[in-house]
């Protein structure tokens, strides 16, 4: 028994992966906007006043910055952090989806589509899309699930080449950064579809479980039955 309840806890859907998912892709949102309002706020002044002073304040100078200086220290750490955090739940969630319908799924694949240079541009929306296919979806469900699908990945790709190319490429971005409003929309946009596919293939793996419960191979538990006397019988001890 013990055997078959590790195979029904590695074949399961990965519910609580996904959650961590969402909490993070939030969290990240949330972080990205405060430092795109630090940058309305505080970040061109800012930055004027570092590149006056060298980027090293000292004296008295330095006790007008000093604050703000930390402030979008701890800004930047919280972006950085939260998005690291989204990288390892995300990539947790697809190595156990992929293992929810092949329990020897192996998660090489999910390491190399995401870290190999060019091939990480295409192939994890490659591996995504074969994880749905692999859950049996119902009939008429690829169009919306390729348009949800597409739209993350398209999003995603725009808020790459805004913060990689744009911004370096950009002299009127100023401020500490140059983060703004057009990269908080499209990141945000790029969470919630992306949140939308975790959520509507794990959904869909709940469900491709659901009806297997009684399929012959899955863990039950059988109750002993006595034995029904035969026709014309008398148990022992009764008497007619």
């Amino acid at each position: 028994m013990a055997r078959g309840e590790i195979i029904v806890r590695y074949a399961s859907p990965p519910t609580r992966a996904a959650s961590a998912v969402h909490v993070t892709l939030a969290a990240q949102v949330l972080s990205l906007g405060a430092l795109v309002t630090f940058e309305h706020a505080r970040g061109r002044d800012l930055a004027v006043q570092l590149a006056a002073f060298g980027g090293r304040p000292q004296g008295a100078d330095a006790e007008a910055v000093v604050g703000a200086v930390t402030a979008f220290a701890v800004l930047m750490m919280l972006v950085a952090g939260t998005s690291i955090a989204v990288a390892a739940a995300y990539v947790t969630w697809l190595v156990r989806a992929r293992q929810a319908n092949d329990r020897s799924a192996a998660p090489g694949p999910v390491a190399v589509a995401w870290l190999v240079p060019g091939l990480n541009l295409v192939a994890p929306v490659v591996l995504v899309d074969g994880v749905w296919r692999g859950a049996r979806p119902p009939a008429g469900r690829r169009g919306r699930w390729l348009a949800l699908l597409a739209g993350w990945w398209l999003s995603w790709l725009a808020t790459l080449a805004m913060v990689t190319i744009r911004l370096p490429l950009d002299p009127s971005a100023g401020g500490l950064t140059g983060v703004g409003l057009p990269e908080l929309a499209c990141s945000a946009v790029a969470a919630l579809l992306c949140a939308g596919t975790v959520r509507e293939l794990t959904r869909l793996q709940r469900a491709a479980r659901a009806p297997r419960a009684a399929e012959p191979g899955t863990v039950r538990t059988f109750s002993p039955q006595p034995p029904h006397p035969a026709p014309g019988s008398t148990p022992i001890g009764r008497t007619g």
